[in-house]
């Protein structure tokens, strides 16, 4: 009796933790069958291996085993492409970085056309990056960034668009010379601004003389204008303090020396 009681015990134990087991396996199917999918994912099922279709967001079911998910973020991506050394089409070498935003716009195509694909655009966009500008002048690349960042995006964005990829934008970041190539700009642009200012005072002298000339018109046609101006002058040297001697000759002295020197030669 007391064997059978024993071996009753032992198929009790042995069905509840056989329960448990079906129970847990149970538990974790239902876990994998229930999918939870957020407001910027998309979900990319396969039956059997073979792509049958992108779930929405929200609740969603795929049955174990027979079927599987894979996630898609269709948030807007930044890649960031790590500073490298480019030569320019004039042989002038100089450091770039840039940065690229991107985002999926055909999950199934990003997940079955391509492995990794913010790898493959971040690759993309160097290769993009340094045939642009390696086709380029310095100052042309100096002057017009945007419109290499804009060529740089039709090239990635070609590319790219079978895989569902759409490229919104490509910044570039920096643009690092050569330590020599900095002097001898500024040495230029130095030059230049000496230029510029030459100019300029140049230009306000032939200014000021022309002005001069007509100030000295318009006395020479009155008599007394002359002698008004003298007299400003000699108020403006008064006004200053420091010690002076001002001697006043008659404005016809000279007229009078040149008559007396006429008399004698007539003597």
């Amino acid at each position: 009796m007391e064997e059978l009681c024993a071996t009753g015990g032992v198929l009790v134990f042995g069905v509840i933790g056989a329960l448990f087991v079906v129970l847990f396996l149970f538990f974790g199917l239902f876990r994998q069958g229930v999918q939870l999918l957020y407001e910027y994912e998309r979900g990319v099922v396969f039956t059997l291996g073979k792509y049958s279709g992108t779930r929405k967001p929200g609740l969603t079911l795929i049955i174990p085993i027979y079927q599987s998910m894979r996630k898609v973020d269709m948030r807007l991506k930044t890649a960031e492409i790590p500073r490298q050394e480019v030569m320019t089409k004039d042989n002038i070498p100089m450091l770039v970085n840039a940065v690229v935003y991107f985002k999926v716009v055909n999950p199934a195509a990003a997940i079955i056309k391509i492995e990794d694909y913010v790898f493959a655009v971040r690759q993309y966009t160097q290769a993009a990056l340094r045939d642009i500008i390696g086709n380029s002048e310095m100052d042309f690349v100096l002057m017009e960034r945007e419109q290499i960042a804009q060529s740089i995006r039709g090239i990635v964005d070609a590319e790219t668009s079978d895989w569902g990829i759409d490229v919104e934008s490509i910044k570039i970041q920096e643009v690092e010379l050569p330590a020599d190539m900095k002097r001898a700009m500024a040495k230029q642009a130095e030059a230049e601004r000496e230029r510029r200012a030459m100019i300029i005072a140049s230009e306000g002298e032939l200014s000021a003389s022309e002005n001069l000339r007509q100030a000295a018109e318009n006395l020479a046609r009155s008599r007394g204008a002359l002698h008004l101006r003298t007299l400003q002058t000699i108020r403006d040297i008064a006004a200053d303090p420091s010690e002076k001697i001002v001697l006043f000759l008659p404005s016809d002295l000279g007229r009078a020396l040149n008559a007396l020197a006429g008399g004698e030669r007539d003597e």
